[in-house]
């Protein structure tokens, strides 16, 4: 059965937890005992059932180091398992979507019905079409509380689309639900008759699965290199393409060619192998090779050390162009400064800023020249997203993320 990663996004407090429980909940995806413990909370508390307990319970677990990351969270339709990628700020979605620690293949955003379009909401939906996400659902919540009413389905409905017109982005649906009740969430809902589209779950099960980049150019950027016995083992992610044994392969920033001797998995005496796999390979030549190397053939990827981008700015602190950063893109990481910013807009209202040119703010994204402190090495966004996006840090903390132009 396949499986797809999900991110839920959405203003605090517009009925993330409840989506999530009730979804966990309506799929049969959560032990019995689970959901007899929450029933037994909401009891003692006077309460009706409150989904949202469900990931709170989850989240307490994994806290104490009991459940696998939540991360791991996921629910089960008849075609396929989703796995719930939870981002609990947009700080900590952008860092993981950019350095690839969660692939999103498709994106919920939840709108309160009651409280409608927020400045968040349309961060959010920035940074999806920033990061070339293009299947969305927009879930309308809480619809018991504005009396399932389509007037107000249509109002919130029109705010978010013409936001996401001026981001040349599309909702694929917008569903009016009460996740608290399931209405329209697994169950067609009888309180809005009106709505004649599909449920959630229904609408979720037409998108389609990320193909692996198997059939590009090979990308493999190294994470570490070590030894054994005699063996010299250089170890990462392949991001796109495939590697074979006696392959020739390029190794850039430093441009010198060799041959695969061999392809290391572990208790696996593997010839190849291909996007998505995590391997190590020993080289013909004894070469040094280090973290951040990226070993290619094909059709390379470009090295340079000045490169276009446009970066979503995360930090609470101001930053000015003179500061020295570090830029973090796949396994690489050089130190950088930015000689010029050529434009910044508010990421919630889209409005150019005209002042303070020279520097970056909470929120604000910047059109910038980066320059690099020596060459990293780059891809088109389009064709190897890993290539294509990076993260700042400063102080070690991810303080910015970017997608490269040119």
């Amino acid at each position: 059965m396949e499986n797809m990663d999900i991110v839920f996004v959405g203003h605090v407090d517009h009925g993330k937890s409840t989506l999530i429980g009730r979804l966990l909940y309506d799929t049969n995806s959560l032990p019995k005992d689970k959901i007899e413990e929450v029933k037994k909370t909401c009891e003692a508390l006077g309460k009706d059932m409150e989904f949202g307990f469900i990931l709170d319970n989850l989240q307490e677990e994994r806290e104490q180091g009991i459940t696998i990351d939540t991360c791991q969270i996921f629910f089960k339709t008849p075609k396929r398992n989703y796995v719930i990628i939870d981002a609990p700020g947009h700080v900590e979605f952008i860092k993981n979507m950019i350095t690839g620690a969660s692939q999103a293949e498709a994106a919920i955003l939840i709108i309160d019905a009651n409280e409608g379009v927020k400045e968040q909401t349309k961060r959010h939906a920035y940074i999806l079409g920033m990061l070339g996400l293009k299947q969305i659902i927009v879930l309308i919540n809480k619809m018991d509380l504005a009396d399932y009413k389509e007037e107000r389905f249509n109002e919130v409905k029109q705010d978010i689309a013409l936001f996401f017109e001026k981001l040349n982005l599309k909702p694929s649906y917008t569903i009016p639900v009460a996740a608290k009740y399931g209405e329209n969430i697994a169950k067609e809902s009888k309180k809005m008759v009106w709505y004649k589209g599909k449920t959630f779950l229904n609408c979720l099960d037409t998108f389609k699965v990320k193909k692996r980049n198997s059939d590009k150019a090979l990308r493999f950027p190294i994470q570490d290199a070590y030894k054994i016995d005699d063996k010299r083992i250089f170890s990462g992610r392949i991001e796109s393409g495939t590697i074979r044994q006696g392959d020739e392969i390029t190794i850039l920033p430093q441009n010198t060619k060799t041959k695969v001797k061999s392809v290391e998995k572990f208790l696996e005496k593997p010839t190849m192998a291909e996007a998505g796999e995590s391997i190590g390979i020993t080289t013909e030549d004894p070469l040094f090779i280090e973290r951040g190397n990226i070993v290619c053939n094909g059709n390379l990827p470009m090295v340079t050390d000045r490169i276009k981008a446009n970066v979503f700015w995360m930090s609470k602190k101001d930053f000015n162009i003179n500061e020295i950063i570090i830029l973090k893109l796949a396994t690489q990481e050089v130190s950088a400064k930015i000689e010029k910013i050529e434009k910044k807009i508010n990421s919630s209202t889209l409005e150019e800023i005209k002042e303070d040119i020279d520097m970056l703010r909470n929120n604000e994204v910047g059109t910038m020249i980066i320059k690099t402190l020596s060459p990293v090495v780059i891809d088109d966004f389009n064709y190897v997203p890993e290539l294509g996006r990076f993260v700042f840090e400063k102080n070690m903390i991810t303080c910015a993320g970017g997608i490269i132009t040119e």
